[in-house]
């Protein structure tokens, strides 16, 4: 039953401003309150119920006639109290009850009334040894960073050192039963013994209330990481090994501005995801026509025709990096990769994965819609393994992951809508991440220029090689074109490089090098594609490779 409530009546007595009152009056949101000495004031209905309780007994009033202790007996009282308890909606509001409640406060101490152990808060650790709650706290805190324990190993842990600070045997250890429910309760949210991942994460968590971050401008705010995929591919010679990817992604936008895959990743390889990133497909030299060569050659049906990637990749959003947040990982820490920020303009901000997250869940979501759609596919865990999963001819080659992944990234990704890029205004509508992108640059006023295509290639890594009649050799393939005929068995001239000539290329696109000219003035690049991209349409280029073990190029 609910109680009723209560009403404010022309008569009654109520306290306002410290002093006692009586309603004189009341008319709509106005009420009159007169004093004892015929004063009188109007205040609002919202003051006096702001002032305090309304209706509270004043000085001299006199008991209600159930309460009166010379006109009633003691039972008559608690039988009185019972019932306005129950009529209230009171649970165990019984005769009974009230009489043992009346009799403990009867028989405490004036003091102890007050915080009695019906209204003092009980600790969570109820009667255990502070000594003790201290020692599992600290063993606690102590193993954020380690690997996951079981409560067996934070007993031992906490008498140890229960016995290094105390003495041993000086405080004694709760028993088992009683250690695991204690340390349960100090434990709880912290995952101790739960998922390292999960502990590391949450123990990373900044103090106080979060602050939103608020991104204006396309890569005014960026992030990168690396993570192992559930993949496992062929490598070349017949290996099999899993892949890591690598991403820089934007915040604002929820663009992924490049990501690559290596078996390892290497410091190289971040410098060159910033190439990759300030520099489009489309304005890459000699993209297109690659294109259209290696997918002549691959041994598999293109999910999407040219015409459609080559529309995609050119509404895939330009984007130049103002601000990169990293982990301390080998990769982002290398002088190579702060080199190439320096040369860009880019500001590093170190932080932890906490910091971060971004990234960290688009690499999530990599794993459950991209991973899981390939043969190599093992599982997250053993328990989860397939039979046979690894199987050397059911597994794609690296170069071939690469171009599905490229392809994900600009068909699908790019074009679905986010959660994450939302409309406050408008809560039922999402964008994706290349409408939330032509939003930014409208607002900003400006869009960012790629680099040109001599500026992608001086970023890309150099090898040193020779000229030989079939051409120049990299990674054991052999890249020739017309304009390297005069230079075949030639020396370069560099007597510091041994006459050899100076050649770039991308470790994730086995289509191309650039090879400087150094005996033209203008040190002009002489763009050279792989030769088994001219082969017949069909032949299995990836495949053959990966079968000879990478026999001699020269026999190509």
């Amino acid at each position: 039953m609910n109680a009723a409530p209560r009403l404010l009546r022309v008569g009654d007595e109520v306290r306002f401003d410290g002093q006692a009152r009586t309603v004189a009056a009341i008319d709509a949101t106005l009420v009159t309150l007169a004093t004892r000495s015929g004063d009188r004031i109007q205040v609002t209905l919202a003051d006096l119920y702001q002032s305090g309780p309304v209706g509270n007994a004043c000085a001299g009033t006199p008991p209600m006639p159930e309460d009166d202790p010379v006109a009633t007996t003691l039972t008559q009282r608690e039988r009185a109290k019972a019932a306005e308890l129950t009529a209230l909606g009171q649970d165990d509001a019984s005769e009974r009850s009230v009489r043992r409640k009346r009799t403990v406060y009867e028989e405490q101490p004036p003091r102890a009334r007050v915080g009695s152990r019906y209204d003092r808060p009980r600790p969570g650790t109820g009667r255990a040894d502070e000594r003790v709650v201290a020692a599992i706290r600290q063993v606690i805190a102590e193993t954020v960073h380690e690997s996951t324990h079981t409560v067996t190993f934070m007993m031992r842990k906490t008498e140890q050192l229960l016995a290094a600070e105390h003495g041993r045997g000086t405080v004694p250890m709760p028993s088992r039963t009683s250690f695991s429910r204690l340390f349960k309760r100090l434990s709880q949210d912290h995952h101790t013994t739960g998922s390292a991942m999960t502990r590391r994460s949450m123990a990373g968590q900044p103090q106080g209330p979060y602050r939103t971050c608020a991104v204006q401008r396309p890569g005014e705010l960026t992030e990168i990481a690396s993570t192992s995929l559930d993949i496992a591919v062929q490598l070349p010679r017949g290996v099999v090994g899993r892949v890591e990817l690598t991403g820089l992604y934007c915040v604002g936008s929820e663009t992924l501005c490049s990501g690559v895959m290596h078996p390892q990743t290497k410091s190289v390889d971040a410098s060159l995801l910033l190439a990759r990133t300030v520099t489009p497909e489309l304005m890459r030299p000699g993209w297109g026509e690659a294109l259209h060569m290696s997918r002549s050659v691959l041994p598999y049906e293109s999910l999407l025709s040219i015409d459609q990637r080559l529309q995609h990749a050119a509404a895939k959003p330009v984007i130049v990096p103002e601000v990169i947040v990293f982990d301390q990982g080998k990769v982002f820490i290398s002088e190579n990769f702060r080199a190439s920020c320096r040369q860009l303009g880019i500001d590093l901000q170190p932080g932890f994965p906490a910091e971060k997250p971004h990234i960290e869940e688009f690499m999530s979501t990599v794993g459950a819609q991209f991973s899981h759609f390939f043969s190599g596919y093992p599982g997250s865990s053993a328990e989860r393994h397939g039979y046979r999963a690894e199987q050397t001819d059911r597994l794609w080659t690296l170069p071939q992951l690469q171009e599905f992944f490229d392809e994900w990234v600009v068909c699908h990704w790019q074009n679905r809508p986010h959660e994450g890029l939302g409309d406050p205004l408008a809560p039922g509508r999402m964008f994706t991440p290349n409408e939330r992108y032509s939003a930014m640059v409208k607002a900003a006023g400006y869009a960012p220029v790629a680099l040109s295509a001599d500026d992608y290639i001086e970023l890309l890594p150099a090898e040193w090689r020779a000229i030989t009649q079939y051409g120049v050799k990299i990674g054991h393939r052999v890249y020739d074109c017309k304009e390297l005929v005069p230079h075949r068995r030639q020396r370069s001239g560099l007597k510091s490089r041994h006459g050899l000539w100076e050649v770039h290329y991308d470790p994730y696109d086995i289509t191309r090098v650039w090879v400087r000219n150094h005996k033209s003035d203008k040190r002009e690049w002489m763009m050279a594609y792989w030769k088994l991209l001219q082969g017949k349409p069909g032949r299995s280029a990836l495949s053959w490779e990966s079968r000879t073990g990478g026999a001699s190029p020269e026999r190509q």
